[in-house]
């Protein structure tokens, strides 16, 4: 998924891109693809991130200004269509245009925010760098490299910014997702460093941030903060000058808090900072799992609550005992599904995890059972066997039956019940008086829940019937 956007972030950022004849068109297309990874969670505007594209070519080339793309989308497009030039690699030429653009208002750059540059380059370069370069870190230019090409380690150390294990990164162009986060949070110490911006962002907290501003021991701050939905609930804190940090807890989550630094000095007027800060969801584990409509083959499962942070679900289920486990993923917006496929009069162990935005995960288990499979009696039968005595048969029920039930409710007499082992099929019944109507039923036992019974009434012929007995069977 995408990288949580980034705010409280003000700049400039030139992207110097090697757009001659010694790069490919494959390795020009995976350098804008990088180059869109890189800048894809800013935001953009005139307070905000502002960047550039220098094409190095036999003549250098703006492909647009700081100021015209300030939006994600047109910036992202803007970026794809981007031609390659190609031509010589005048690098050195490059650069001195790169540091007249850097500082134009012509060109949409702004004083007083810091300004970076990162050149992506495949290690080739036919004329001097090092002049205009060193010109450029002279103005206070941050300067990156990104080298896909072999290179010369002590020319492109000695290029960038010190020191060179922050600011040189040699990588293949089918690598280069691999150094992004490490190229962008780089970056951000660059551009943050001057602005009073927001770390450690919990759903309850996070810490504020900002340069020394103040050195006298009776200079202070004023911190002020409130919902920007309501602004009525300002709280404000006092620190002293010496500080440059301040944890703020107890918030609400999922709330945009409006915040403003105000440097109190006798000496020196310094204007506040202001920035605005989002805490996290509250991450809240499945409270509840609820196990329904249970099948030899499946079971429905539901649980509950369903915050709005959570991107997906993720349903794990394993036969107990035994290490096999298998995966369904559930969207974020539903609380429930059917689970499938699964062994008949079995214990399952069944984990629900809640997968957040944050990347953070909550998970909560239960266990459930499948039915016995055809769990029930089919086609019981009676056969006269003589005056006041029925045989009851039945066809075995499926699944692992550890015996019957034969349970006989009689008009007159008393109810019996015979449990009989799961090879016999049979019993007889007996003390049956004749002209009444008996009710009996036969239900297979298993281990982990009772099968279905099936039940049958049946009639004894009064006995003035019994003279000319035939033995035969009963409907």
């Amino acid at each position: 998924g995408a990288p949580p956007s980034i705010s409280n972030s003000e700049g400039d950022l030139l992207f110097l891109l090697d757009s001659s004849g010694s790069v490919s068109y494959y390795e020009f297309s995976r350098v804008k693809e990088f180059m869109w990874d890189l800048l894809q969670p800013f935001t953009f505007g005139p307070k905000d991130v502002q960047t550039s594209i220098i094409q190095i070519s036999t003549t250098p080339t703006m492909e647009f200004p700081f100021d015209r793309y300030l939006s994600r989308g047109a910036l992202q497009q803007a970026i794809q269509n981007t031609r390659q030039l190609m031509g010589d690699t005048n690098t050195g030429k490059a650069l001195s245009y790169a540091k007249e653009k850097l500082f134009s208002d012509e060109a949409g750059a702004r004083p007083d925010v810091p300004k970076v540059l990162v050149w992506v380059t495949d290690g080739f370069y036919t004329d001097d760098i090092s002049e205009p370069m060193q010109l450029l870190k002279d103005m206070g230019v941050t300067v990156f490299i990104v080298s896909t090409g072999r290179g010369n380690y002590l020319e492109l150390s000695a290029a960038a910014s010190q020191p060179p294990e922050k600011h040189l990164h040699f990588v293949d162009v089918d690598d280069l997702p691999i150094i992004t986060k490490e190229l962008r949070d780089a970056i951000l110490d660059v551009i943050q460093a001057n602005r009073l911006h927001a770390v450690e962002i919990t759903s309850s907290s996070f810490r504020l941030m900002w340069p020394k501003l103040l050195t006298q021991e009776t200079d202070y701050y004023i911190l002020e903060y409130a919902p920007v939905d309501d602004l009525a609930r300002k709280r404000t804190k006092q620190v002293s000058g010496a500080h440059t940090s301040l944890m703020l807890s107890n918030l609400a989550p999922e709330t945009t808090y409006e915040v403003a630094l105000i440097p109190e000095s006798n000496v020196h007027y310094f204007p506040p900072q202001t920035t605005r800060v989002t805490t996290l969801a509250e991450e809240i584990s499945p409270a509840q799992i609820l196990i329904s409509e249970s099948g030899p083959h499946s079971f429905h499962i539901s649980w509950g609550p369903t915050p709005g942070s959570v991107l997906s679900y993720q349903i794990l289920y394993g036969p107990l005992p035994g290490n096999s486990v298998e995966l369904l993923e559930v969207d974020g917006k539903h609380n429930s599904t059917v689970v499938e496929n699964l062994a008949p009069n079995t214990t399952y162990l069944v984990t629900v995890t809640a997968v957040y935005q944050s990347g953070k995960e909550k998970s909560l288990s239960a266990k459930a059972c499948t039915q016995e499979e055809g769990s029930k009696v089919r086609h019981l039968r009676f056969e006269d066997m003589g005056p006041n005595t029925l045989k009851a048969s039945w066809d075995s029920a499926d699944g692992k039956v550890l015996g019957y039930r034969v349970r006989c409710r009689r008009q007159t007499g008393p109810l019996s019940v015979i449990s009989v082992s799961p090879q016999i099929h049979s019993v007889l019944l007996t003390d049956l008086a004749s002209g009444t109507t008996n009710k009996v039923c036969v239900k297979p036992v298993y281990k982990n829940q009772p099968g279905k019974g099936l039940c049958r009434m049946v009639h004894m012929q009064p006995a003035t019937e019994a003279r000319g007995y035939k033995h035969r069977e009963r409907a």
